[in-house]
Formats: structure tokens, sequence, C-alpha cells
């Protein structure tokens, strides 16, 4: 059992490895660009292609939970709008402890799994190739300096960005710049159907 294992382990890591060269040969082109901009291209490729896996990407599962639940809470709605309002909340306690909160329960764990597969380890997945392959001493060998840029620090002391920090700041500089613009673009929109 423990050689199949360790069989099944060495394939993983070849296929990990495999992936990284192919990273790399995809990346080198960039290299004129230099380090920073490398790394802010591809959070906002990473960050453009979780969008799309999550738009793309939902289980039979979650589509089912999602229908159910929105049943139980339109039952529930319905139940406390009834005219005697002591009777709709007991119908309404009762559909609580019978059917939405195991149904509610439920979509939200499929959710947060759905979300870990299209988000969250695609994000992790690069951060690891980030911090593997824009190392200090990588970025020594490749640009000249085991930094990325350094930013005024306490007392007039530099401090030298890292490229995971980077990766994070970009990251979130990507998501709030994505936020900004489905804003813009839906004020826009309504701009439009006014008119």
């Amino acid at each position: 059992m423990d050689h199949y294992l360790d069989t099944i382990w060495l394939k993983i890591v070849a296929g990990v490895q495999a992936l990284v060269r192919l990273m790399d040969a995809l990346v080198s082109p960039l290299h004129l660009l230099g380090p920073t901009v490398i790394i802010f291209l591809l959070v906002f490729v990473t960050v453009c292609l979780t969008k799309l896996f999550k738009r793309l990407y939902t289980t039979q599962r979650y589509r089912a939970l999602k229908k159910e639940f929105n049943h139980w809470s339109n039952v529930r709605k319905a139940a406390m709008n009834i005219e005697d309002r002591e009777k709709g909340k007991v119908l309404a306690k009762n559909i609580d402890q019978a059917k939405l909160n195991k149904v509610y329960y439920d979509y939200f764990f499929e959710g947060f799994l759905n979300n870990i597969l299209t988000t969250v380890l695609p994000i992790l997945l690069m951060a690891a190739y980030i911090n593997e392959s824009y190392n200090p001493d990588k970025l020594s060998d490749r640009f000249g300096r085991s930094y990325l840029f350094k930013t005024p620090g306490w007392f007039g002391d530099p401090t030298p960005v890292g490229a995971l920090l980077w990766f994070v700041v970009s990251l979130l500089a990507v998501h709030l710049l994505w936020m900004i613009a489905r804003r813009l673009m839906k004020r826009d929109k309504q701009g439009r159907l006014t008119k």
C-alpha cells in the first residue's frame, strides 16, 4: 500500500513541477516588464479566472439546495403574512425547525465548498507559485535584487517589499478596482435606462 501511495505522490509532484515549468515558460517573455508588473498581471488574470469559474461552475446539489431554500423561505414569509399574528409566528417557527434551518445550513455549506473550489484554491495556488518563483534568491538571479521595490519606512529607513506582500496588496487592489468598475457600469446602465 505504501508503494502505491508513494507512486501517486511522486506523480502529483511531477505534475506540479510540470505546471510550474509551464507557468515559467508563459511568464518568461514578460520579464522585461519587471517582477512588480508581472505579479500584478498574474493577480489580475487569476481574479478574472476566478470570477469566470464562479460564474460557470456550480454543482447540481447547490442549485437544488438554492431552489429548496427559496421555496421554504417563501413558505415562511407566507406564514408570517397571515392575519392571525400568533398563529403565523408558530407556523414560521415550525417551518424553521422542520425544514428551513437544515436546508439553509446545507445550502450555506455547499456554497462555501463551491467558493473554496472556484475562488480560494486558485488564489492560493497562484500565491504558492509566486512565493516559490519570486523568492529573494530567484529575484536576485533574474533581476539583480532580492526585493521588488522599497517603500519609505520608519525612521527614514526604506523597507523592501517582497513578492508575497505585493501579491496580497495587488489582490486587494484588483478586487477594489473590480468593485469600482462594476458600480460604474451599473450606474451607467441605470443612467441609460432612465433616459
